[in-house]
């Protein structure tokens, strides 16, 4: 049987777990928490339309599916598709998006314990697009695996890049240094003493260490970041409180503090093998300050912890320097029109044979000897 709920609650919570795994973002308290925190919703153009396979009353295969009426929050770009249906009279938008909102974090999106179950849940994702006449079907950030099973549906794939740091067993920072070259190791000490020298020190939060106070000094940094750029915080104070209420263990809040003040702050989420960076904003700058705290400081808890790899977020070239390493991401993509489909897909080969170029060339500057 084949269910499409407008909102995650309608869905088995220990069910739901027990298929998306350990990743925090997979989580079915965190859709939840965007649910009901109004940062996902109708209003905000996100509508939650999650597909969910049952076999005698068992859930068995479900995937996080939304639809949208825009392009924000999704970290794979499209915005040049949208203007050319535009500039064709045609709707771009509602489209449908397998995806977990505002977080480019590369995962499951077909949350099943078998291929067949997997090729069940594309099959019925496309058939509803075709039902809800929407103009396209895309899933952002699946693993390869499932990028094929989506691709084997006639879904066009494409290719991204993102920086990642990995630990082969680190005993502490020095030791990862010393894995460098010696021009990139000096250019990181020399950050790092910038911001000692102004006098900052920074506190590493965890769990249920982290106060109200704590978040509320976070979302001020998180929200000047955003004006800063001229655009509205997508997320609210209330979602942030609340995942800190009930995913306390899979968060990492790290607070800079200058003369005794707080002036930024930087929210990580993290499970058993892998730290992720999601947020950062400060209320004073200072030179080296974002990478201290959104990378130095977290490579340090990932070498406490053991941790074997930090995701560092979308973007970043200036991530490589710093010794995160180019790793491929993927995404599927379906357009109803045959015509935009097809020069979609030649657009995509071309877009292809770019990026593969551009990660070898990113390949021959890695920083380590």
């Amino acid at each position: 049987m084949v269910r499409v709920s407008s909102s995650i609650s309608e869905l088995p919570e220990d069910a739901w777990n027990q298929l998306a795994g350990p990743q925090p973002f997979l989580r079915h308290a965190f859709l939840l928490a965007l649910e009901e925190t109004d940062c996902v919703c109708a209003n905000e153009g996100w509508i939650p339309q999650h597909i969910s396979l049952w076999e005698e009353g068992n859930l068995v295969g479900a995937m996080p599916l939304y639809i949208k009426h825009h392009s924000w929050g999704e970290f794979v770009f499209d915005w040049a598709w949208a203007d050319a249906y535009a500039q064709h009279g045609l709707q771009y938008y509602p489209k449908l998006v397998n995806s977990i909102p505002f977080t480019p974090v590369p995962g499951q999106r077909l949350l099943a314990g078998s291929s067949e179950i997997r090729a069940q849940l594309i099959a019925e994702a496309l058939r509803f697009a075709q039902e809800m006449s929407v103009s396209s079907l895309h899933c952002l950030f699946p693993p390869e695996m499932e990028a094929r099973e989506m691709e084997a549906k006639s879904m066009m794939l494409r290719h991204g890049v993102q920086f990642h740091w990995h630990n082969p067993g680190f005993a502490d920072f020095d030791a990862y240094l010393a894995a460098m070259s010696h021009s990139k190791r000096k250019k990181i000490k020399q950050e790092r003493r910038k911001v000692k020298d102004a006098g900052i020190i920074f506190e590493k939060l965890t769990g249920e260490a982290i106060t109200p106070a704590h978040w509320a000094f976070f979302y001020t940094c998180y929200a000047n970041t955003y004006r800063e750029h001229n655009s509205p915080p997508h997320l609210n104070l209330e979602f942030f409180q609340r995942i800190g209420s009930v995913m306390a263990d899979n968060i990492l809040l790290i607070i800079a503090y200058r003369s005794g003040k707080p002036i930024a702050s930087t929210l990580n989420f993290y499970d058993e093998s892998r730290l992720y960076g999601r947020h950062w904003g400060s209320i004073e700058y200072h030179p080296a300050l974002h990478f201290e705290a959104c990378y130095y400081q977290a490579i340090e808890f990932c070498i406490e912890r053991g941790l074997k790899v930090f995701e560092g977020g979308a973007q970043g070239e200036h991530k490589l320097a710093r010794g995160f390493l180019p790793t491929q991401t993927w995404s599927a993509h379906w357009l109803a029109h045959p015509e935009f489909s097809r020069a979609v897909e030649q657009y995509l080969a071309r877009e292809a044979q770019g990026m593969a170029q551009y990660i070898d060339e990113l390949n021959d500057r890695i920083p380590f000897k």
